[in-house]
């Protein structure tokens, strides 16, 4: 069983207490842009999950079923077993994710993010498609594919508390645990600090593998990646990477260059395309986070709007059996235009205005149309509603072409 669908309530709940505390200390851990398009990039991650996550479990359920070793009981020290066994082939699956280019270009969307809060948690790729493979020891060892969705739901659910600037290093736990702190180094983008601490529940594995590296108190972290992403949408996020990656292919005039940029370590390209396409190195001495202006209307906007994804996306998630094939892509669609028409407002594209109003005036068609519960009409056409009188008062700052 995945608890991470339960979880959620209490993942918004820590972080509005996350906001009381920037309040009443007076940080600026939290920008209104950057958490929105944080979240979206989860719903995202969560809405494509219903679609793509029967692959892995069938083919792991078939492991487990035709070649594991052992029958092992339904007991305490095999769940324990389990949970340990998971975070193990989790440090590997994270620490190849960093170090392989088509495996970060799925991971990178995780680390796009210049701020450090509770919302960063969220991030998820849409794209990881792979990382199934490395828990298939499991099946083979005898893990029934109950537990490790168990195991692996629970592990995920830690991670979200250690995306926080608000908590000082723990003292002891520090050696064996993933804290704050050390989760801090993981996100920075440093030199110290790149590609380090990578274990999801327990920081073990970085010590004895190498990887692991201390906070500094004279080094504070610079979070986000070398090659910024400056946008506010989250599809681009998912797939910046491929598109470098996919252009390096093209370009190379070598046919081993072409399938080895896949696999080589993150980072390299070939030597002709380097040459003709040359990309410039960070300067991390003027860092600068993206930050476009936008106005408090837009800012009010951009929230509402999410808050009725959101909504949506969970409908999806939770009655994802009760809907057709169409329904569920339908929704998904829905969740993918919505996600990409949000970020370019607050990019303050031009058509973006455009993009709202026929997405708001299609909610009010689809709630007279088809049949839904009467209290997730409500909702929708108030949310509607609200957003169009919203939407008529938003100002585009500095108005940019459709796409770049």
């Amino acid at each position: 069983m995945s608890y991470v669908l339960w979880a959620i309530p209490f993942f918004f709940l820590l972080i509005g207490l996350e906001l009381v505390a920037e309040r009443l200390r007076h940080t600026q851990y939290y920008r209104v842009n950057d958490a929105i398009n944080s979240l979206s990039a989860g719903v995202l991650s969560r809405v494509t999950g219903v679609v793509h996550k029967l692959i892995p479990f069938t083919v792991y359920a078939l492991v487990y079923e035709h070649i594991a070793w052992l029958t092992l009981p339904d007991s305490l020290w095999v769940w324990l077993l389990a949970f340990v066994l998971y975070d193990f082939f989790y440090y590997w699956n994270h620490r190849l994710g960093h170090e392989v280019n088509v495996l970060w270009a799925a991971h990178v969307v995780h680390h796009s993010s210049e701020e450090y809060n509770l919302t960063t948690a969220l991030r998820q790729s849409s794209t990881g498609l792979v990382s199934w493979i490395f828990y298939l020891p499991m099946a083979v060892l005898g893990i029934t594919p109950e537990m490790m969705i168990t195991v692996g739901s629970l592990n995920l659910i830690y991670q979200f508390w250690v995306h926080t600037r608000h908590v000082p290093k723990l003292g002891w736990l520090e050696w064996i645990f993933v804290t704050p702190s050390n989760h801090r180094v993981h996100h920075a983008q440093n030199q110290l600090y790149i590609d380090r601490n990578y274990g999801g529940v327990f920081i073990v594995w970085d010590r004895l593998f190498g990887s692991f590296q201390e906070e500094l108190d004279d080094e504070p972290p610079l979070f986000g990646i070398r090659k910024a992403l400056r946008s506010w949408n989250p599809l681009w996020a998912n797939v910046h990477l491929y598109s470098q990656l996919l252009h390096d292919c093209w370009h190379a005039s070598r046919w081993q260059d072409k399938f080895m940029i896949w696999f080589k370590r993150t980072g390299w390209r070939p030597a002709d395309v380097e040459a003709k396409y040359p990309m410039a190195k960070a300067d991390l001495s003027r860092f600068e986070k993206y930050d476009p202006p936008i106005s408090t209307s837009t800012k009010w906007y951009s929230l509402i709007q999410h808050g009725l994804t959101i909504l949506i996306a969970l409908m999806l998630m939770l009655f994802s059996d009760e809907l057709v094939v169409w329904q569920q892509w339908g929704l998904m669609l829905f969740v993918l235009f919505s996600t990409f028409s949000v970020g370019a407002l607050m990019e303050q594209k031009w058509v973006a205005r455009w993009l709202e109003l026929s997405k708001n005036l299609s909610v009010l068609v689809a709630v007279f149309v088809f049949a839904i519960p009467n209290w997730l009409g409500i909702l929708l056409v108030a949310g509607s509603l609200v957003s169009l009188v919203i939407l008529a008062s938003v100002k585009l700052e500095a108005a940019q072409p459709a796409l770049e």
